[in-house]
C-alpha cells in the first residue's frame, strides 16, 4: 500500500533563513539526539548553501528514526534543486518516492509540472508527470490538466495537445470551458479552424458551455484573415445564446473593421458597445484614436 505524506504547509522560506552560512553546522543539526520538529528539518534544507549536498542531507534526515519526510520537504528540495538546474537530482528524489510508494497531493504535482514546463523547459517531462500521477494514487485536477494543455499550446506543440486532451477520461479529469478554450486557441493557431469550430458542438456533450473567451478566439482568427463578416456571424450567434460580449470581443471586431477600412461601421460598433454596458479600455481607445487621426 502507498503511504500518504504529512502535508504540513510550507512556511515562508524567509522566516527560516539564518545568518549561519556553514553547511557543516546545518548538516550537524541532523546528528542531534534530541527530537527534531518538522520545521527544524525544513530549516536545515532552507539554509544548506551547496545544493549538491541536498540529496545526501536528505538521506541523512531519512535515517533518523524520529523523522518521516513530509510533502513540504519534498516541495522545498525540488524547488531548490530546480532553481540550481539540478534536474537529475530531482529525478533521483522522485525515484525514491516512487520506490517507497509515497503519495503526493495534486498541488505538489502542479508545482512539479510547472517546474518542468517553466524552469527546465522540458514539456515532455511535464506531460509524462501528468500521466504518471495515478501511479502515486493522485488524480490530476482540472487545473493541473489545463496547465499542461496551455503549456503545450504556448510552446506550439500542437501534435501532442490532442494526446493530452484524449487522456482526460482515463486520468479522471472533468473538462471545463477553460479546457476547451485552450484547445480552440491551439487549433486556431495551428490553422485548423474547422476542427476548432466543431468543439462548439462537443462542449455541451461534456457539460460545458462556450463563453466570450471561446468566441473571441474564433473572431480573432477570422479578423486576422480579413473574414470580418464571418466573425460577425459568430457575434450574432453569441447573442442568440445569451452570451454577453466583453471588451475583448468588441476590440477584436472594431480592429477587424478598421483593418478592412470600414471606419463608419467601426465607430457605430464603438457606440453600441457603450450602450450595451460594455466599458471600453485602453486598447479600444487606441483603435478609435487611430481612426480619428
Amino acid at each position: 500500500m502507498s503511504r500518504a505524506l504529512a502535508r504540513h504547509p510550507v512556511p515562508p522560506f524567509l522566516k527560516l533563513r539564518s545568518t549561519v552560512c556553514d553547511d557543516g553546522y546545518w548538516m550537524g543539526r541532523l546528528d542531534h539526539k534530541d527530537w527534531l520538529a518538522p520545521n527544524e528539518v525544513l530549516k536545515v534544507f532552507v539554509n544548506i548553501r551547496d545544493t549538491s549536498l541536498i540529496n545526501s542531507v536528505f538521506k541523512k534526515a531519512c535515517s533518523r528514526r524520529d523523522y518521516k519526510p513530509s510533502e513540504a520537504l519534498y516541495s522545498l528540495m525540488i524547488d531548490r534543486l530546480a532553481c540550481a538546474r539540478r534536474f537529475s537530482d530531482v529525478e533521483e528524489l522522485l525515484s525514491k518516492a516512487r520506490t517507497e510508494k509515497l503519495r503526493f497531493s495534486d498541488e505538489f504535482f502542479y508545482r512539479l509540472i510547472k517546474m518542468y514546463g517553466n524552469v527546465a523547459e522540458h514539456p515532455q517531462k511535464a506531460m509524462d508527470t501528468l500521466f504518471a500521477m495515478p501511479g502515486y494514487n493522485c488524480w490530476p485536477s482540472t487545473k493541473t490538466f489545463n496547465y499542461v494543455l496551455h503549456m503545450l499550446v504556448c510552446k506550439r506543440q500542437y501534435e501532442v495537445v490532442h494526446e493530452v486532451y484524449s487522456s482526460a477520461p482515463r486520468l479522471g479529469v472533468t473538462l471545463d470551458t477553460c479546457s476547451f478554450n485552450i484547445l480552440v486557441k491551439g487549433l486556431c493557431q495551428y490553422g485548423k479552424f474547422d476542427e476548432a469550430i466543431s468543439l462548439l458542438h462537443e462542449m455541451p456533450k461534456q457539460g460545458c458551455q462556450p463563453n466570450a473567451t471561446t468566441y473571441s478566439t474564433f473572431m480573432h482568427f477570422l479578423c486576422q484573415r480579413s473574414q470580418v463578416d464571418k466573425a460577425f456571424e459568430l457575434f450574432e450567434r453569441m447573442r442568440k445564446q445569451d452570451i454577453a460580449a466583453d471588451t475583448v470581443v468588441y476590440n477584436i471586431l472594431i480592429s477587424g473593421l478598421c483593418r478592412d477600412e470600414r471606419v463608419t461601421e467601426a465607430f457605430d460598433l464603438f457606440k453600441s458597445m457603450t450602450s450595451e454596458g460594455c466599458c471600453p479600455n485602453s486598447g479600444t481607445y487606441q483603435v478609435i484614436y487611430v481612426l480619428g487621426s
